[in-house]
């Protein structure tokens, strides 16, 4: 039997998630990292994408979030994010909208700051479509 250890992910505007799990999977700025139990005390940023936490039965729950950093400290993994939402939840249409607004924007002439935000948008929407076809809950 794995060892768990708990996790906190929360979202700007909600607690996504908080409970015991054997492993998580966080989208770093750098590539996936891999938590698990006993892992050594870190802070990573974390980009677009998909957060995968293995629950104790072995499933896995997958969420969309966008930016925000993550802390692994004294057995325990906080995940601070601006969105986080199951790909079940995501309304295909509004993505697919989104991802044209982002793309339009970066062909039009921006400040460094807007294109960032531009730029931002479009990741998030990329990720919300790729992964709205997903189940939120696998076996892996």
């Amino acid at each position: 039997m794995e060892t768990t250890f708990s996790i906190r992910l929360i979202a700007s505007d909600h607690l996504f998630y908080d409970g015991p799990c054997t492993g998580v999977i966080i989208p770093a700025l750098d590539g996936q990292r891999e938590v698990l139990a006993h892992h050594e005390s870190v802070i990573m940023a974390i980009d677009c994408g998909e957060l995968k936490i293995k629950m104790p039965d072995g499933t896995w729950q997958i969420a969309i979030v966008g930016s925000g950093f993550a802390r692994v400290s004294h057995g325990r993994v906080y995940v601070l994010v601006d969105t986080a939402e199951r790909p079940e939840e995501i309304d295909v249409k509004r993505a697919q909208e989104a991802k044209e607004r982002a793309e339009e924007q970066l062909r039009q002439k921006q400040s460094i700051q807007e294109y960032h935000i531009s730029s931002a948008s479009l990741a998030r929407a990329m990720s919300r479509l790729s992964a709205s076809g997903k189940s939120g809950n696998i076996n892996l």
